[in-house]
């Protein structure tokens, strides 16, 4: 069975990819079986659930994910953040920035660390997500709506593009692949908490943000990075779905996905705005 590997915190730390022994990221040794495993035969799905849920698992999650449950999983999610977020931009409450990035950062932590895969915490943080884009989008584009739907249509274009190369073979996850975006995530990240403490003491900070050629340059890697977690992403849900997860996980999978597609939109209508200034 191929191991499932995503960078996204929620799908890595999936009971998937802990059944395979070494979670995204991660080259954590195995000391032995759970309570109740046995080392005799093929590990299945089945015996692996039991293994790590305990006997009663599978009356517990009778059902299996599949693709399509996390197709329809993440559309009802997307619709949630899409409502919130054309509420916000309708009346205008970018004062409502700061506490939905608050609430939407403590949600996803805690959605991710603690593998909640139930559907209203994930659905609140959907929620939350969407204030969060319609006040950022309020603010950044100047109550400019054709930047906000050149944003949208971009992003449904990128994931588009990824999933045709991911489903055609022509991209393809393989260690080395993962171990690259791992690190290239590790590195924004890293820019990103630097620009942002030199900016309390030079203007601008390193430059990354101020709508400049580095400024452009950082948010097409950010752009680039995004698309790379999309395939990791696709390639999760995939496998996953193939080795009969329980069904349960489908909004797990779904949160992870949304958490992409936020990046990606915010990375994107980030980029159109520079150039909207720079004209």
């Amino acid at each position: 069975m191929a191991r499932t590997e995503s960078s996204n915190p929620a799908l890595a730390r999936s009971p998937f990819a802990q059944a395979a022994g070494r979670p995204v990221g991660f080259d954590r040794p195995s000391y032995g079986p759970p309570p109740g495993a046995s080392y005799g035969g093929p590990a299945t799905a089945d015996s692996l659930e039991q293994a790590y849920y305990g006997p009663d698992a599978t009356a517990r999650d009778a059902g299996r994910m599949t693709v399509e449950d996390v197709v329809v999983r993440t559309a009802v999610l997307l619709a949630v953040a899409i409502a919130t977020g054309a509420a916000t931009w309708v009346t205008g409450a970018t004062a409502l920035l700061l506490p939905a990035l608050l609430v939407g950062l403590g949600l996803g932590l805690w959605i991710s660390f603690k593998q909640v895969t139930k559907p209203a915490p994930i659905i609140v943080y959907a929620a939350a997500q969407g204030v969060l884009m319609g006040a950022f989008s309020r603010l950044i584009t100047y109550n400019n709506a054709d930047l906000v739907l050149q944003a949208v249509l971009g992003t449904t274009g990128v994931a588009l593009g990824v999933l045709f190369l991911y489903r055609s073979g022509r991209i393809r996850v393989t260690p080395a692949f993962t171990k690259m975006v791992m690190a290239g995530l590790i590195g924004f990240l890293v820019l990103v908490v630097v620009n942002l403490g030199a900016s309390f003491f030079v203007d601008g900070g390193l430059g990354l943000r101020d709508g400049g050629p580095l400024a452009i340059g950082f948010s097409l890697l950010a752009i680039g990075l995004g698309a790379m977690t999309l395939v990791l992403d696709f390639d999760f849900v995939e496998k996953g779905a193939r080795a009969g997860m329980p069904e349960r996980y489908g909004w797990y999978a779904a949160f992870g996905l949304l958490v992409s597609l936020v990046w990606l939109y915010i990375e994107i209508l980030r980029l159109l705005s520079y150039f909207q200034s720079n004209d």
